[in-house]
């Protein structure tokens, strides 16, 4: 039987797009021999699953896509969509079929307890192709608030947020849509709750910035919170709203 539960199976339009975005820049998915990915728990309908195959193609035309699902009748659904380089199965945290080189596991985890979430980042770990990657995670219904973890076999490597920087108050309001793993643990003493307060602060610091545009203000947060922070990847990424850190800075106590 599959593992796991039925979610609500909210999904829609250009929900994912930075999540995709972030997926199609991983060596793991440029280097792989074999480029599969799975998208697991995809919803009521086929459109991230199809979206995610659309996204990756540009950089991977050779990449297939499966669509994962716990539900039977979303999967006779979604079926109906289906085309080369893209098709659905039933399935859940076990991920059935053959070994993928991604796994991205997005708004799934929200309903769990937090006591389950290493189980099931385990079990679906230990799924992916040897360099595989999981990237597990949460956004806002219309995608422009996000966050996600990257784990390998050796275990938690990153966290990353990605925010829509035009009318953004403050970064803090990616605590409504932190992982499982760490919603629960915003609060005083933990190192996430650290990590937001100083991007709000730094936020507020830079903002005269603004009038050159969000992104030159978020890319001078960013140079900020790597003085104090194991802050990664280039100002390219973040221009485009994302700020990546290491895992064991913010992992919880």
């Amino acid at each position: 039987m599959p593992i796991g539960q039925v979610t609500r199976g909210t999904t829609g339009t250009n929900r994912l797009r930075r999540i995709d975005r972030w997926i199609a820049q991983l060596p793991a998915l440029r280097r792989a021999e074999r480029p599969l990915v799975v998208d697991l728990g995809y919803g009521a309908s086929a459109t991230t699953s199809l979206e995610l195959y659309h996204r990756l193609s540009q950089v991977r035309p050779d990449v297939e896509v499966v669509g994962i699902e716990i539900e039977p009748a979303r999967v006779a659904l979604a079926a109906k969509s289906a085309r080369p380089g893209v098709s659905f199965r039933l399935g859940g945290f076990e991920v059935p079929g053959d070994s993928p080189m991604v796994i991205r596991a997005l708004n799934v985890l929200r309903q769990y307890d937090e006591s389950e979430v290493l189980g099931h980042w385990e079990r679906m770990v230990g799924r992916l192709q040897p360099g595989g990657v999981l990237v597990e995670g949460t956004c806002n219904e219309v995608g422009r608030v996000a966050s996600w973890v990257d784990l390998t076999a050796e275990g938690p490597q990153t966290f990353t947020i990605s925010l829509r920087l035009a009318d953004l108050d403050k970064p803090s309001i990616v605590a409504e849509r932190l992982p499982k793993i760490l919603i629960h643990r915003n609060v005083p003493g933990e190192p996430i709750h650290q990590y937001l307060l100083d991007l709000d602060r730094w936020w507020a610091v830079h903002a005269p910035l603004g009038v050159y545009g969000p992104s030159q203000r978020w890319s001078a947060v960013a140079a900020s919170m790597k003085e104090s922070w194991p802050i990664l990847g280039t100002k390219a990424r973040w221009r485009l709203g994302e700020l990546t850190v290491a895992w064991d800075a913010v992992k919880p106590n």
